[in-house]
């Protein structure tokens, strides 16, 4: 069981996630590649919201194909092009984050390989199987 840590001595997380987590010895650690919003079958919707959805539907293939789910990822960082975006995506992704919340990154970038791409999204994950 990984051990939550919110220190009273720092402020109280902004939104769905923990400051830090200790994972347990033994544990095997799943690293994915940041994934974009862009379907199997190359389409790439317009908005923030439907990108995230994308995103994180194709971290969960992965996690399964690992022997994971979402209840096993401690940490997310997340990439957007715009500040206004922050509100949508962080909807999207406390739909996808279960208890122990994960430690979250999200930062702002200029862009990514296309244009059109508008959030991207990587996590870790571990378990002990």
């Amino acid at each position: 069981m990984n051990r939550v840590f919110n220190p009273p001595s720092v402020r109280k997380p902004f939104g769905a996630y923990n400051h830090g987590l200790l994972v347990p010895p033994g544990a095997s650690l799943l690293v994915t590649s940041g994934q974009l919003g862009i379907s199997p079958d190359e389409k790439i919707p317009p908005d923030v919201t439907r990108q995230a959805e994308l995103c994180f539907q194709a971290i969960g293939a992965i996690l399964e194909e690992a022997g994971m789910t979402y209840a096993d990822v401690i940490r997310i960082s997340g990439f957007v092009t715009s500040r206004e975006d922050f509100p949508a995506y962080m909807a999207v992704r406390d739909r996808y984050t279960l208890d122990p919340k994960p430690v979250s990154t999200l930062i702002i970038v200029s862009g990514f390989t296309r244009a059109e791409f508008l959030v991207e999204v990587e996590v870790t994950a571990a378990k002990v199987f």
